[in-house]
């Protein structure tokens, strides 16, 4: 799983027909400091996230198509959780 932030929105007059029923999200994987790592993506949004919401996102194609339960969808990453909160301890 990576960490992102939902950074925009997506919308086309056009795509895949299986994609219709999907809204489509720019995600940007983030490190624990909420730092941007890495290049935006394109997800799925399952989970009914928005822009500034910090998400967890799949990026593997079967897992993708076994969360929505299609596999004629072309879908590679697809956002599986809005995060509510983060903690992370300092080691000792």
């Amino acid at each position: 799983m990576i960490l992102c932030k939902v950074t925009g929105t997506i919308v086309s007059s056009q795509k895949n027909e299986t994609l219709n029923e999907y809204k489509l999200l720019i995600v940007q994987p983030i490190d624990l400091d909420g730092k941007p790592l890495g290049r935006d993506m394109l997800a799925i949004d399952r989970v009914d996230a928005g822009v500034g919401d910090t998400v967890l996102v799949i990026q593997e194609g079967s897992g993708a198509q076994q969360i929505l339960g299609r596999k004629d969808v072309p879908v590679h990453t697809i956002i599986v959780a809005v995060v509510d909160g983060l903690n992370v301890e300092a080691e000792t």
